[in-house]
Formats: structure tokens, sequence, C-alpha cells
């Protein structure tokens, strides 16, 4: 006979994540940069067992709990595999010219006090046009971090601006996964959820462009002559460079842009970028691997698994020019199975769901209710580290409570947005947090405080809340207490 399950106290679901907190606090303390090595990844397990054992100590399973853990790795096994199609085509495009083509056309263009503003434009533009985030980062994204490295100028602030500008045209573009979900689960159109988060969306992102404005002509990077000669050569010595090498690039946009599922369109371009290094990088391919076209297929085989080295003298262009890889990206994929584990069981066993109903209890006004929405999808990002699970679950938890107040479901589906899409790359063990720190090799505890649009676009939707602004009623809420 099954054991009666408790409800979980609040009590019950506040330690798991107090403990959380603490591990996570201790491992940046005691390994620095190499915490999300290991001892993030064992923080997350060491928190998701006593979840486990509370879960337990209220009458659920190990088997129940062990099935939500499956269910919830399962959630991210697309993002695993987009995680290794990114790796297999960082590798093959380095190798086929396509990164070092962008990043020689970037050091030629871009000028070190535009670059963060410029760098933060050009991405909006890509995700805009593709509707996705992590394409955007993980193609012009990557280049755009070699440029900074020619220049000089900062990583954090570079991949802070990358990941800004994608995430802006990633939140408006009709095209983008998140964009449609949003308003889905909230019960709004589509073009209404677009046109009603403008009104948080671009202030918020004109405030960030200003500021990566100030910044660059307030930057220290070394844009010497000498330096970005000698990186313009070093290019030039080891890659054939043309703007014919960018075909790649284009093939993988056009893809996004006709709808093409991730995995298929970056898989496909990674391939491509190995076609495109036979035809024309031979030079290179041989001295890399050997003369003949079975030791040149090789190289390229061993490259879309293990990525690229390249010595050419230069310390800054080697790491310019070396990385990518499926083998890459396992330490992320790794880390998003541990992460998603802990949030699993916080959900499966109602730890989750009991936190949130405390916040719903204390949102007494509109403004209130927005803002505890916006917190809820933060704290889901940070507890169930996927930015899918902080969309639909505060969207499923507060859908009947904007109804019962008479507003219209696309102040729900903007602030899943606000707070779910937003601030999901700002946290190192969500999908998000953990696969920009793959492709830009900066970690969200750096580049955090640079994400500006990411920061004000929350804050600033929290205000338009509590101020009124652009809160959009239906009708005359139903009389009644607030459930």
């Amino acid at each position: 006979m099954k054991a009666e399950i408790k409800a979980p106290s609040l009590l019950d679901a506040i330690i798991p994540v107090v403990v959380l907190i603490a591990l996570l606090a201790a491992s940046v303390t005691l390994f620095h940069d190499d915490s999300s090595y290991g001892p993030n990844q064992i923080a997350l397990l060491l928190s998701a067992m006593v979840a486990a054992i509370i879960a337990l100590k209220n009458g659920h399973q190990w088997h129940d709990i062990e099935k939500g853990i499956i269910k919830g790795i399962s959630i991210s096994l697309g993002a695993v595999l987009i995680l290794l199609a990114v790796g297999a085509l960082i590798g093959t495009w380095l190798l086929a010219g396509t990164v070092p083509s962008l990043i020689y056309f970037g050091l030629k263009i871009l000028n070190p006090s535009i670059f963060y503003a410029a760098t933060c434009l050009i991405c909006a533009v890509v995700s805009l046009a593709i509707g996705s985030s992590w394409t955007t980062a993980a193609t012009i994204g990557v280049a755009l971090m070699g440029v900074a490295g020619g220049l000089g100028l900062s990583p954090a602030a570079t991949a802070g601006a990358v990941v800004s500008g994608a995430y802006f045209g990633d939140k408006i573009s009709p095209l983008s996964e998140t964009t449609n979900l949003a308003p889905a689960v909230a019960g709004s159109d589509l073009f209404s959820h677009i046109r009603h988060m403008m009104w948080t969306t671009v202030p918020s992102f004109v405030l960030a462009l200003i500021i990566f404005m100030l910044l660059g002509l307030g930057s220290q990077g070394d844009a010497s002559s000498e330096r970005i000669d000698a990186i313009l050569t070093g290019l030039t010595q080891n890659f054939d460079i043309s703007a014919w090498h960018l075909v790649p690039l284009v093939a993988l946009l056009v893809m996004a842009m006709r709808k093409m599922p991730a995995f298929p369109a970056v898989f496909i371009g990674a391939l491509l970028g190995g076609v495109w290094a036979l035809l024309f990088q031979g030079e290179l391919v041989h001295r890399l691997g050997g003369e003949g076209l079975v030791a040149s297929l090789k190289l390229v085989w061993t490259t879309l698994f293990n990525g690229i080295s390249i010595e050419t003298g230069n310390a800054t262009l080697d790491k310019l020019l070396s990385g990518g890889g499926m083998s890459s990206m396992l330490n992320t994929v790794w880390l998003i199975m541990c992460a998603m584990s802990f949030g699993a069981v916080m959900e499966r066993t109602g730890l989750l769901t009991r936190l949130i109903r405390g916040l719903l209890g204390a949102a007494k006004s509109a403004g209130s209710l927005i803002a505890a929405t916006i917190a809820t999808c933060i704290g889901c990002n940070i507890l169930t580290a996927d930015q899918y699970m902080a969309i639909v679950m505060p969207g499923r938890m507060f859908k009947e409570e904007y109804e019962r107040r008479g507003l219209a479901p696309v102040n729900l589906s903007r602030s899943l947005e606000d707070g779910g899409t937003i601030t999901s790359p700002l946290v190192p063990w969500n999908t998000c947090g953990a696969y920009m720190h793959s492709v830009l090799h900066v970690s969200p505890a750096d580049y955090i405080f640079y994400a500006l649009f990411n920061l004000i676009n929350p804050v600033l939707a929290v205000i338009y809340a509590y101020l009124g602004v652009k809160i959009l009623r239906l009708s005359p809420p139903a009389a009644g207490p607030a459930q």
C-alpha cells in the first residue's frame, strides 16, 4: 500500500535552495574560475539529494523521484544535441577559414571606440533575422570575440554585448521558440505579444547601446597598429581569407530563417565547413593532417569531434584560432544534466510549487503580481536551470490569477519573457548560461554585469508594473479574494 504523500512545508522547500546557495558559494570560493568544471556539478547533485531526502520524508517513493529526474534530463537532450553540433561547427569553421575571415574583416572595419555597441547591434540584427540567440552567439558571436582579442578589448564586456544583442533579437523575433512559447502558455496572440513587449524591450536595448558606447569611449584596449598588423599577417599566412569563405555562415542563416530545426541546421553547417576546408584551405589541411585525401578526411573528421589547434608563434592568434569540436562541449553537458536533476526533483516533489505559492499570496496589486511573475521566472531559471521551464511553469501557475483580476494575457506573456527568456544566460548552470560559457569562453559570472540589456529589461519591467505603465485590462476583476 502506498504511503500518503504530505504537502511540503515552506521550510521543506527552502532547505534545498539554501543548501544549493551555500554549496555554490563554497565552490566559487574554493575553486574560483574552475568551479564550473566539476565543483558546481557536485553542488547541484548534493542539493538534489537533499531535496530527494525531504521528498522521501514527505512520503514520495524513490522510483517516482527517479522518473522525475529522467524526465527532467530528457527535456534538455534537445539542447545537448545542439551543443554537440555547435562544437563541431566551431571546429570546422575555424579550419575552413570562415571564422578567421570574419575576424579579419572585423579587425579591418570595427573601431575600438564603437566596438561594444557595434557588437551588440550586429548580434541583435542577426538574432532578429534568424530567431536564435544560440546560433547568433555560436557564429557572429565567436567571430566578434576573436576581433575583441585582436583589439585587446575586454572579453567579458564583449561577451556581455554579444549576449545582450543576441537576446534582444531573439526576444522580439517571430521566428524565436521562446517568443512563440510565451504567448502560447499565456493565451495571447503572437504579434500582440511582440507589440506589447516593445514597451519594455526597446527602451532597455537603447539604454544598453548608450552604455556600451560610453564603455567603448573609455576602453583601455590595446589597438596599436603593430598588434593588429601582426594578427592580420598571421591570419593571411595561415588561411586563405576571402568573402567566399563566409558561404557556410550564409547557408546556416538561410536555413535558420527558413525555420529548419536547430540541430540539423547547425550540423549541416558544420559538415559544410568541413567541405569548405577541403576545397579552399588545402595548404593548412595538408600541414595539419598530412598529404593525401585519406589524411585530409581524417583531419576533418577529427576536427568535428576534437576541434582544431594551430601554432603560429603568436599566442593571441593561437588562442583565437584554436578550439571547437564536440568534446569541448562535454563539460557543459555534464553541468546541464546535474542542474536539470536538481530542478526535476524540486518540481516533481512539489517543493518548487510551494515556494511559488508564497509569492502569489503576497501579490495584492496588478503591479506586484507582474513583479512576482518576473521574480518567479528568475527563480525558475536558477532552480530548474532551463529557460523553457522558466516560461512554462510560471505561465501555468499565474494564468488563472491574471484572468481572475481581468488582466490581458499579453501582460503575462510579456512578463514571462522579461523574467524567463532574458535572465536565462545570466545563470552559470542554466542551459543558456552554460551554452554561452562554452561558445564564448567567458563565464556568466564574468559577463553578467556587462549583459546590460538582460539586466535592464527585468528592472524596467518591474518599474512599469508598479507605475501602471502599459498594463492592459480585459474587464473589471471578478469579485472575491485572491486564491
